[in-house]
């Protein structure tokens, strides 16, 4: 018996102490938060900014069907609608060169209390403008 306690307290010493187990798990679940999070805003910039470029146009879509639907009946409310939803649309090079034609036209039907029918020059560059932003849109 003595020789079995000898052998089981050699092997009892020669028992290591518990090792220390590196654990990063703190990390990770807040890398991986972290990581969750930016994917979120970034999914959330795009539907944002996607959302922004589409009433951008349904903008310019409305603008042009505000020119559309000008009455040329009365000249002088007409100049000033016209001049107001052109300006709004003329967004790019061709648009405001013609608006930049356009406007002098409508100027002399605005400030006066009695203005005559607007003349047909007039309207055929409204309509050439209309006609402009109605393919760029």
């Amino acid at each position: 018996m003595a020789l079995a306690e000898n052998n089981v307290s050699a092997q009892l010493r020669d028992i290591k102490p518990l090792l220390e187990i590196p654990d990063s798990s703190f990390y990770i679940y807040w890398g991986l938060i972290g990581f969750g999070v930016l994917l979120l805003l970034g999914v959330l910039f795009f539907v944002v900014k996607k959302l922004w470029e589409n009433r951008k146009i349904n903008l310019a879509k409305g603008y042009l069907e505000k020119l559309k639907a000008i009455d040329w009946k009365d000249a002088k409310h007409s100049a000033y609608e016209a001049t107001h939803y052109a300006r709004l649309l003329a967004t790019d090079e061709r648009k405001k060169e013609l608006f930049s034609q356009l406007e002098p036209m409508l100027e002399k039907y605005k400030y006066k209390k009695e203005v005559d029918e607007v003349d047909i020059d007039t309207k055929n560059k409204f309509n050439l403008f209309v006609q402009v932003a109605d393919e760029s849109i």
